[in-house]
């Protein structure tokens, strides 16, 4: 199964390309070609398996699988702040300096 990175992706028009790290090409990806539970995107950088389909409009990327994001795989650890700087309190004051 062939990998490559996601070049862009449109949530908008439901597609982008994916950089194929076998040929260098630019691979069409749909929305309707990603195998994942709930909202289907993907991300700028994600790296990605995929199989390739010859269509009418050429080839395009089939069966696409995401591999988690740095951020995604912390939270499958239940460390949902990594890399990140803790949140801090806010506390309300009548005492503003504009």
């Amino acid at each position: 199964m062939p990998t490559g990175t996601v070049k862009w992706f449109n949530n908008a028009k439901g597609y982008g390309f994916i950089l194929s790290e076998e040929s260098g090409e630019d691979i069409f990806a749909h929305y309707t070609a990603i195998e994942m539970e709930g909202y289907k995107t993907l991300k700028a950088g994600q790296v990605v398996n995929f199989e390739l389909i010859n269509g009418a409009k050429g080839v395009h990327a089939a069966h696409i699988q995401a591999q988690p994001l740095d951020n995604d795989a912390a939270a499958l650890n239940g460390n949902t702040s990594a890399g990140q700087d803790p949140v801090q309190p806010v506390r309300a004051t009548d005492n503003y300096n504009y």
